[in-house]
């Protein structure tokens, strides 16, 4: 139809308009390919973890844009609740706009379709019969009902035609699949927890950013008991119990109140032969006052207990406050025996140290830890390095350092060593400090060696007798000795206090940077010939004889000594801690959920599987036998459409076409 000269065409409405467009098939893509990429986020990004962890992973900058973009939160951020709803709403037009045509069409047989129409399909056949048209209608619905069609006729002057159709129901598949999408898209909004976050951004709700037990947690970070929909974690240790959950939100955490108490009976764990954690379950007891009797359950990975509609799963495992017995090495000063120090896994302890009152701040314990090793063959192996535990020792300014160490001796080439890792920030990696020790794994000929460098006696006298010898047979050179002896004992003094280092640093200080290089190596000599002298000492008073001179073991133990007592100014700590015992205990890492939104999904995504079986699987024919009166005789002519499955549907067709002729004879 073509507009008449000198009119407008009529308006279109913005109603209309709009329903276009929240109708149109490239927004509901768009938006769906968008919910595709927040999945994806989510999936690979893990959600809900404390902040501290993102920003030692992804640095200052990163940290700040993530968060910025919602991603530690990807499913509870306002913009993608915004995309779900408005997904809810483009796809609900589609649903309304075309649905009831597609319905219509269902219940439709086309009785009206003209012999022109039906002449100008790809899938068509026509034959000239001497039979009655009666007698023709009469046998093709027996023909079409035996082949699993439905069908209706209609009788004009002139012509008959049988309309048939099979698998109308997969019209139903775009029903199902839009509806799905809906469904799904409510039942993750009414998980999503819109009205906490709404409270939370009015201020009604506070985020608890403070590390402070629960019973502390003021009533403006606690939900309501009969909160409908949350996801939260707990840490229970075995024997213990615990009737909340802590809901991770921005740079703090909620508590949820539960109405029932969760006790850990007991928490096991299975390792393989590395010792590296295979599977692990919990022995729980529910106490809850509407029952008359605790509820005694086992959960486990994929396996977890749904009680009042509260899902509980085993979602993680971590120390219960292991009871720790350490040996306390003075690492400044002659003490050569340690101090026993009786502590608990997040516990504190204040002890009296060379640098003043500080304080241990035991925050875990691991019973195994795997690392690669390289093999004598080059190979990297996964190795258990046995039990460490992790402290911060903090000091009267509040300055605090976190250190590592482990309970076992560690060979590296053949030697053993205890291992003691420290870094400044969680933001850095542990750097450690490695102890030499004997053959039997005793540390205290190490002890033993660095004390002997602050007895300032002992010192002495060996600078005094290392100086005697040098200035033996020398008239009028005691005081030019005595100042040697001096410089000799502050030498020691700059090492055993600052090490290699500040020694380097002393003579950068003091000696023209020409003589700079010069200096230090004769500085080298006279420390490396006095710490020798004392290590003499160290190994007579073990019994061992140096007439014959050192071994190979007790010289690399020396270098081992050395290098250790060098780097003890980085290390930070005045004393060692060697863990000599401990009380193992576990604690059970709980995910509890409450999502009735869940089974809407559930609904969704069963709507969904039948939707895309209707869609793909059941494929919708149609097809259209006219029959009319021609010159004393009966034409036929047979047309049909299908709308998937064109290979199969036109082998159907053909099969029909040969029943048809077998029975009236060729084509026309």
């Amino acid at each position: 139809m073509t507009d008449t000269p000198g009119t407008r065409p009529a308006p279109v409405s913005r109603g209309r308009i709009l329903l276009e467009f929240l109708g149109s098939m490239n927004l509901a893509i768009t938006l769906l390919v968008a919910v595709a990429v927040a999945s994806v986020i989510g999936t690979v990004l893990q959600q809900n973890q404390p902040y501290q962890d993102y920003l030692i992973k992804f640095g200052p900058f990163w940290f700040e844009v993530f968060g910025k973009l919602g991603l530690y939160d990807v499913y509870s951020t306002a913009w993608f609740l915004f995309i779900l709803g408005f997904l809810v709403v483009s796809t609900s037009v589609c649903i309304y706009r075309n649905v009831p045509t597609m319905l219509h069409d269902m219940r439709s047989y086309r009785l009206g379709v003209q012999r022109k129409s039906l002449q100008a399909f790809h899938l068509k056949r026509e034959w000239i019969s001497e039979r009655e048209p009666q007698a023709l209608e009469e046998w093709l619905a027996r023909l079409l009902k035996s082949a699993g069609y439905r069908f209706r006729s209609r009788r004009d002057d002139d012509h008959r035609v049988l309309a048939a159709r099979r698998g109308a129901w997969s019209r139903l598949g775009y029903l199902f699949t839009h509806a799905a999408i809906v469904i799904i898209c409510i039942g993750a909004l009414f998980d999503g927890n819109i009205p906490l976050k709404l409270r939370v951004a009015s201020g009604d709700l506070k985020v608890e950013t403070r590390d402070i037990p629960a019973s502390e947690v003021p009533a403006v970070s606690r939900l309501p008991v009969d909160n409908p929909s949350f996801r939260g974690s707990v840490r229970i240790a075995e024997g213990s119990s615990a009737n909340v959950v802590f809901l991770q939100l921005g740079e703090g955490y909620l508590v949820q109140p539960l109405p029932f108490r969760i006790e850990v009976k007991d928490f096991r764990i299975e390792h393989y032969a590395t010792g590296q954690p295979r599977s692990f379950e919990s022995d729980i007891v529910i106490h809850d006052p509407q029952r008359d009797q605790p509820l005694e359950a086992t959960i486990s990975v994929n396996h977890p207990l749904v009680y009042r509609g509260y899902a509980i799963y085993q979602a993680s495992f971590s120390d219960g406050g292991t009871g720790l017995t350490l040996d306390a090495w003075l690492l400044r000063g002659t003490s050569t025996e340690p101090m026993r120090i009786q502590g608990r896994v997040f516990e504190s302890v204040e002890v009296q140290t060379p640098d003043g009152p500080m304080t241990l701040e035991f925050t875990d314990f691991r019973l195994f830890n795997i690392n690669p090793v390289k093999g004598p063959d080059g190979r990297v192996e996964q190795k258990n390095f046995g039990p460490n535990f992790t402290f911060k020792l903090r000091d009267a300014t509040g300055q605090a350092r976190e250190y590592q160490n482990y309970m076992l001796p560690v060979e590296f080439d053949g030697r053993p060593y205890f291992l003691s890792g420290v870094r400044e920030s969680p933001a850095e990696p542990f750097r450690y400090l490695h102890i030499p020790l004997t053959a039997d794994g005793d540390i205290r000929r190490f002890q033993r060696f660095n004390a002997l460098l602050w007895d300032d006696r002992r010192v002495e006298a060996v600078a005094r007798r290392t100086t005697a010898a040098a200035f033996a047979g020398r008239e009028g050179q005691a005081a030019v000795g005595e100042e040697v002896v001096q410089s000799m004992m502050r030498l020691v003094g700059h090492f055993r206090s600052d090490g290699f280092d500040g020694i380097a640093e002393q003579v950068r200080l003091t000696v023209p940077e020409d003589k700079q290089a010069e200096v230090i190596t004769a500085y080298m000599k006279v420390l490396q010939a006095i710490l020798g002298e004392l290590y003499l000492h160290v190994l007579e008073d073990e019994g061992i004889s140096p007439d014959k001179g050192l071994d190979e073991a007790e010289e690399r133990f020396f270098d081992d000594a050395v290098n250790a007592i060098s780097a003890l100014k980085a290390y930070g700590s005045p004393f060692y801690l060697q863990l000599k015992d401990y009380d193992f205990v576990q604690a059970t890492g709980l995910q509890i959920a409450r999502a009735p939104g869940k089974n809407v999904v559930y609904l969704g995504f069963g709507l969904l599987i039948a939707g895309v079986f209707l869609m793909f699987y059941v494929p919708y024919r149609r097809l259209w036998i006219w029959i009319d009166r021609d010159g004393g005789r009966t034409r036929l002519l047979m047309a049909g459409s299908g709308s998937r499955h064109q290979q199969d549907f036109e082998t159907e067709f053909d099969r029909l076409a040969e029943r048809i002729e077998a029975q009236i004879g060729p084509r026309a």
